[in-house]
């Protein structure tokens, strides 16, 4: 056989291969499907138990601060914690997931907002953007982590790289980056200017919110004492909100793909990963690293995901990442096209 008859075989069989998990994907979301009806009693709980330790964990830092015990700032590890899992039932509520009422969901979605300094219909909007765009390399740029080709990348001045590099920078990506998204873009409807008045509406409003007890609490504990707090837990809720999302689609045998190729389920479950936590961490993340059923199925409320993982095991395999392996994802930054897999910027430089 000759070479480039080898390689039309390879690559015809990289096309069934694609076609077969194309099938499968479909044939999951309507086994998914049955997962999808909330429990309103189970979602109210699961908002308590939530909210009161995270508003107790806060309250205690605040009143250790205020008389000058300073080990109270330990506190606001696990509050930043708790922090998180709140943004996550916000999460479930832009997917109208945590009740069976939109208007129930949408309603407990802007209260968290308040908490979270998330403006919770100007993010459900990116978010469903997101969802319906993973992994299709058209559609990149809206509530997801940018991500060049290997030739856009090259492609680029020698500013350009740059540029790109420290956006993909560790220190950028999950320290300044999650900083200026929570504290400064929410701020404003950046990249929703010109999409009519709801953004603005939900923005604001979610400021005002905010600005309504901050106000009150400065009065009551002080200025330095309620920075000293709120600070902390707002920069570590960031930032491992940031990681999450980062670890849930950019890995290394994740899903890109042009237009003409893309279909939304196989994206949907080859281009999540499935973020095998230790159990604390799950709990803390609201089952959010199933993230590969979650995007096939979103409508499936947080706390049944492992329900699916445990009536359909086959599942728990795939793309799955731990703890550990989810650190080797840093390095990765660029999609090459040609191998189908993220590479880094050495591994790019070295093909080149």
């Amino acid at each position: 056989m000759t070479r480039s008859g080898a390689a039309a075989a390879v690559r015809r069989t990289v096309d069934e291969e694609t076609a077969a998990a194309k099938t499968d994907a479909r044939a999951w979301a309507a086994v998914l499907a049955q997962y999808r009806q909330p429990d309103p009693v189970r979602s109210a709980l699961e908002i308590a138990i939530t909210a009161i330790p995270f508003a107790a964990l806060w309250a205690l830092a605040a009143f250790a601060v205020l008389h000058g015990h300073y080990w109270g700032l330990l506190l606001t590890v696990p509050a930043a914690g708790f922090l998180v899992r709140l943004f996550i039932l916000q999460h479930d509520c832009g997917h109208g997931s945590l009740f069976s009422y939109r208007g129930l969901n949408d309603w407990t979605g802007r209260i968290i907002g308040v908490f979270t300094l998330t403006p919770y219909d100007y993010w459900r909007r990116t978010h469903a953007v997101h969802h319906a765009s993973a992994g299709n390399l058209d559609r990149r740029g809206v509530g997801d982590v940018d991500t060049l080709t290997v030739r856009e990348y090259q492609a680029l001045s020698r500013w350009g790289r740059l540029g790109y590099r420290l956006y993909r920078h560790p220190l950028v990506m999950f320290g300044l980056g999650p900083a200026w998204l929570f504290i400064c873009q929410y701020r404003l409807p950046f990249g929703l200017m010109s999409a009519g008045a709801q953004p603005w509406v939900s923005t604001i409003a979610t400021n005002l919110g905010i600005a309504l007890p901050v106000v009150a609490l400065v009065w009551m504990i002080g200025l330095g004492p309620f920075l000293l707090v709120q600070v902390p837990v707002t920069l570590m809720a960031a930032s491992a909100g940031v990681w999450l999302f980062y670890i849930q689609h950019q890995f290394e045998d994740t899903h890109w793909s042009d237009q003409d190729e893309w279909t939304f389920p196989h994206a949907a479950l080859h281009g999540s990963s499935h973020y095998d936590l230790p159990v604390v961490l799950r709990w803390i993340s609201g089952n959010i690293g199933i993230h590969h059923v979650h995007h096939l199925a979103a409508k499936i409320p947080f706390y049944r995901l492992p329900e699916v993982l445990r009536d359909h095991p086959e599942l728990q395999d795939m793309s799955r990442i731990t703890l550990r392996d989810s650190f080797k994802c840093v390095k990765l930054a660029l999609w090459d096209e040609s191998a189908r897999r993220l590479v880094s910027f050495r591994e790019a430089r070295a093909a080149a």
